[in-house]
């Protein structure tokens, strides 16, 4: 059962049945016993009364008419002086005292007593069901209550218990509205001691998940730091050595080319560990994406002019709700990505559109493009289409696309590829709400400052 407030009412309703059950079949037995006993001692009370009738006064009184009991009066000859009208003729008790015998199509309860005074015997009988009947009638008075309040008893169970969990559903209610950077200790106040354990346990794993993204934090400052400073140093060597060995020389080349590489995956690995959703605080405002998008276009525009590209901006000043520095990464990726995998003299497209209650961006070239099994993978960190080197010769890490999914889900927007126009390249497309209303499920993502700005 998967709740435990339904667990504890049906067990606590079933403990009760069982435990009336058990009252109420004890008080019949024994109030069915007391009944007996009653109904016997009445039985022997008129019996006493209808042996002392004296025999004249008998043979001239009238015989009861009742079907439910019956008696017979014998004298001290056994002869049968006087009965009932429904007795029969023969004797209706075989035993001195209390006996059950049938007759007249019934279970009859009787009893055979003789008046040692006088000689005469009475043998009277009454019906055994009506008796059982009469005894359960005043039985079920007494237990009816009993069952009809079990419903009234359920509800009480219920409001109880839940009552008594109101303490856990508070710390659920705690739990559920931190935000994703909120790591403090949780207090529920007077929390009963059954539920101490668990919200221990719970501020121990955030004071441990703190410690663990604390030291995140200082990997990610320590890294910026003691990889970029080798890197910047290597490459200070490497312009020496070419004045030294020449700007031809093929090693030196190479090791250019690999040193570019590390530093763009140092630099992507970062900014990776910068944006994921869950550690990044970021500061919302107003965007207009198409002028961002001309910011970043005019940034990396020699990128374009030393391929002879050509690149196009289209489309409505969208408005968007975000972070800009995350935004203008998350646009750099795409637009690098279009420009590295595209021909020389190849053409590539930004579009923006405004829509109903969302923003889409589509960056789109008339690229190779990518194959369909493949368009989801290429999301996945360090995963680059056909291995360490592109099929173009073109260096990277597979960093670029996670990053700008990390950048989407931050901003509560949707990222997927599809073929680009006339069924050539690829269009990556990004859908932004218009108006950002809830980061996460508990809408209290703090709005700071993201950090260092490019």
């Amino acid at each position: 059962m998967n709740s435990l407030r339904r667990f504890l009412l049906v067990s606590l309703l079933s403990a009760l049945m069982l435990v009336n059950f058990i009252a109420a079949l004890h008080g019949y037995r024994a109030s069915m016993a007391e009944a007996e006993n009653l109904f016997d001692q009445k039985l022997k009370a008129m019996a006493l009364q209808l042996s002392s009738v004296p025999l004249r006064t008998a043979n001239n009184a009238p015989a009861p008419d009742d079907e439910n009991m019956v008696f017979q009066l014998f004298n001290a000859d056994g002869k049968l002086v006087w009965h009932s009208v429904h007795a029969p003729d023969q004797y209706i008790a075989a035993n001195e005292g209390f006996s059950e015998n049938n007759f007249n199509g019934y279970r009859w309860r009787t009893l055979s007593y003789f008046n040692f005074v006088n000689g005469h015997r009475i043998m009277i009988a009454e019906r055994v069901d009506l008796r059982y009947r009469l005894a359960e009638s005043v039985i079920l008075e007494s237990i009816i209550p009993v069952v009809v309040v079990l419903p009234v008893a359920g509800l009480l169970i219920w409001l109880i218990i839940g009552r008594g969990l109101k303490s856990l559903a508070i710390l659920a209610r705690i739990l559920r509205g931190k935000a994703a950077d909120d790591l403090s200790a949780v207090d529920v106040g007077q929390a009963p001691n059954e539920l101490m354990p668990v919200i221990e346990s719970v501020n121990s794993m955030l004071r441990r998940l703190a410690a663990s993204f604390e030291r995140e934090r200082r990997f990610s400052a320590d890294a910026a730091h003691e990889l970029r400073t080798p890197i910047s140093a290597i490459k200070i060597h490497l312009h020496n050595l070419r004045d030294e060995y020449g700007q031809d020389n093929e090693s030196l080349l190479s090791l250019e080319r690999d040193v570019d590489r590390l530093a763009h995956l140092v630099e992507q690995m970062l900014l990776l560990h910068r944006t994921t959703p869950d550690h990044y605080p970021a500061k919302f405002e107003r965007i207009s994406l198409a002028a961002l998008a001309r910011e970043v276009i005019a940034e990396r525009y020699q990128d374009f002019v030393s391929k002879d590209q050509i690149i196009e901006l289209l489309g409505n000043d969208g408005e968007v709700d975000g972070d800009r520095f995350a935004i203008g990464i998350l646009l750099q990726n795409l637009l690098t990505n279009a420009s590295k995998y595209t021909q020389c003299g190849g053409a590539i497209q930004v579009k923006i559109e405004a829509l109903e209650n969302r923003v889409r961006l589509i960056v789109s070239d008339n690229g190779p493009g990518i194959s369909a099994d493949m368009k989801e993978r290429v999301f996945e960190r360090f995963y680059r289409v056909g291995g360490d080197r592109h099929s173009s010769g073109v260096s990277g890490c597979g960093l670029g696309l996670s990053i700008a999914e990390h950048i989407a889900e931050l901003h509560s927007a949707s990222i997927s590829m599809a073929t680009g126009d006339n069924g050539c390249g690829l269009a990556v497309t990004v859908d932004f709400p218009t108006t950002l209303i809830a980061l996460k499920a508990s809408g209290n993502l703090a709005l700071e400052q993201f950090g260092e700005k490019r």
